[in-house]
C-alpha cells in the first residue's frame, strides 16, 4: 500500500502532471463563472449546475495537485463530470438551449473530460508499467 501511494506521488510530482492538474483546475474555475462570462447567468439551473460542478472540479484539481497519493481514488470523476457538463444543457433545458451554454459546456466539458482522463492514465499507465518491467526482471509484482 505505501509503495502504491509512494507510486502515485512521485506521478503528481511530474511536470506534465502538475500541469494538467492546473488546466483541470482552471477549467472547473471557468465553468463556475462561465454563466457570467458567457452571458447565461438568467439561465437558473443551469447557472447553478456550473457553478457547483466547476467548485467540484476545482476542488477535485487542488486535492490532485497536493496529495495525489490519497486521492487518486477519485480520478474517475473528473472525466463524469466533464461529460455531465456537456450533455447538462439539453437535460435542463430540452430543445431550448440558449445557444451560449451549449458552445460554453461542450468546450469546457470536453476540457475537463480530456485533462481528467489524461491525469487518470498518466498514474495508472506509470503504475502498470512499473509492474510489467518488475515481472520481466524476474521479481514479483507488489500492490
Amino acid at each position: 500500500m505505501a509503495e502504491t501511494r509512494q507510486h502515485y506521488e512521485e506521478t503528481a510530482c511530474r511536470a506534465l502532471f502538475q500541469a494538467l492538474d492546473g488546466l483541470t483546475f482552471l477549467a472547473g474555475l471557468f465553468l463556475a463563472i462561465s454563466p457570467w462570462v458567457a452571458g447565461f447567468a438568467q439561465a437558473g439551473r443551469l447557472t447553478v449546475n456550473n457553478l457547483v460542478t466547476g467548485l467540484a472540479v476545482a476542488a477535485l484539481a487542488v486535492g490532485f495537485a497536493t496529495a495525489y497519493g490519497r486521492t487518486h481514488g477519485l480520478a474517475w470523476v473528473t472525466p463524469i463530470i466533464g461529460v455531465w457538463t456537456i450533455i447538462t444543457p439539453w437535460i435542463v433545458y430540452g430543445g431550448a438551449v440558449p445557444g451560449g451554454a451549449v458552445l460554453n459546456n461542450v468546450v469546457v466539458g470536453i476540457w475537463i473530460a480530456l485533462t481528467g482522463l489524461a491525469a487518470a492514465g498518466m498514474a495508472a499507465g506509470g503504475r502498470l508499467r512499473g509492474r510489467s518491467h518488475a515481472h520481466v526482471n524476474g521479481t514479483r509484482p507488489t500492490g
